[in-house]
């Protein structure tokens, strides 16, 4: 009992640390923002994918529903923060082709209500959409989500609504945020509502649905009730992120939703594990970083007079496209699989480090 104290002070005084030692990174970054610029916006951008994946997570992992509609609910709530938030004096000059349509034209609203009604405009979508397509299963499911993101992506470009969504010429001078705080907050607080839902009897009911969904109705679990609510609030989170998306860029367009950025959530979530938001968190770090790290290969080497042929636009996603398969070679299950950080789990793994060694050198020995 002693020994179980100890261990809960222990977790509560290193979590303590972690967020103080978190919070003065963020500090010192933003105090000093020109010269950590890049840095910055490389882990808000991961911030904002993070909410993404973890979202995407609860649908695809906890729920069992094999969702690739992402980019369509992310486009919905980065036009919706768009439209609300751009500077009513400026939208003359954002929308100089066609000119804007009455009835947005002094529609506003400020940043955090914009993300909570671009939250619920992508919730409400999903719901009129998930009436007929959570009826389908696996690959079908995915194939019809999928097409459903691009017709998004097709409407916002189209010229009979190019006086509300500026067409193909997107949006711009959307305001961005006042500091790295407001972004790592919301994506927190995000984060937060949803671990709240999974840890939920609605969230217990999810992964019922998951594991078995004749055992689930035969429980009492309404399936397409549970399956379109945890389709609503997975999207609704998703249209938050792309609101949090187009403040982070401050210029939108239907190319910035293609396809392959559902892909690289899926990506996200797969390396960090399906089943787990540690993982889900974790991911969208490594993956964000990777790719921005990796930049040093875009440009041609040469080492003692002779050029490397290689090094040239392109080979920096050959190397992380390598990188990834070795990830998933040594991790099948992702880098968290379904568990979840804890720092009782931490501490085991490193006491358990040398053990592992002893037995490799027994083996090699016999």
């Amino acid at each position: 009992m002693k020994t179980t104290n100890k261990n809960r002070t222990r977790n509560i005084i290193l979590t303590a640390l972690s967020f103080a030692l978190v919070l003065g990174i963020l500090a010192y970054l933003q105090g000093n923002r020109a010269q950590y610029s890049y840095a910055i916006s490389i882990l808000e951008r991961s911030a904002i994918y993070a909410v993404v994946a973890v979202a995407m997570n609860l649908l695809n992992g906890f729920t069992g529903l094999f969702s690739l509609g992402q980019a369509g609910f992310m486009a919905l709530g980065a036009y919706t923060v768009g439209i609300l938030t751009i500077p009513v004096e400026l939208r003359e000059s954002v929308y100089y082709m066609n000119g804007i349509s009455d009835v947005i034209k002094n529609l506003h609203a400020p940043f955090g209500a914009a993300l909570i009604i671009a939250g619920l405009v992508a919730a409400l979508v999903a719901a009129l959409i998930g009436i007929p397509v959570l009826r389908l299963k696996s690959d079908y499911l995915a194939i019809a989500t999928l097409g459903f993101a691009e017709i998004i992506r097709a409407l916002i470009a189209s010229p009979q609504l190019d006086r509300i969504t500026n067409g193909s010429y997107g949006l711009n001078n959307i305001p961005k945020f006042p500091n790295i705080f407001y972004t790592f907050g919301i994506a927190a607080l995000c984060i937060l509502l949803i671990i709240l839902v999974i840890h939920s009897s609605y969230g217990r009911a999810f992964k019922a649905i998951r594991e078995d969904e004749i055992a689930a109705e035969s429980m009492g679990i309404n399936l397409f009730r549970h399956k379109e609510l945890a389709f609503v609030i997975s999207s609704f989170f998703t249209g938050v992120a792309g609101g949090m998306l187009a403040m982070f860029m401050q210029s939108i367009d239907s190319k910035t939703f293609q396809v392959s950025l559902t892909y690289d959530m899926l990506l996200i979530v797969v390396i960090g594990g399906i089943g787990s938001i540690t993982g889900s968190v974790l991911g969208a770090f490594l993956v964000t970083a990777g790719r921005e790290w990796l930049r040093f290969c875009d440009n041609p080497l040469t080492i003692g007079g002779v050029n490397i042929p290689l090094f040239r636009p392109g080979f920096r996603m050959v190397i992380f496209s390598i990188l990834l398969m070795v990830v998933v070679l040594f991790y099948r299950k992702g880098l968290m699989g379904t568990n979840e950080f804890s720092w009782d789990g931490l501490f085991g793994l490193i006491k358990n480090i040398p053990g592992r060694f002893r037995r490799k050198r027994k083996g090699g020995a016999q």
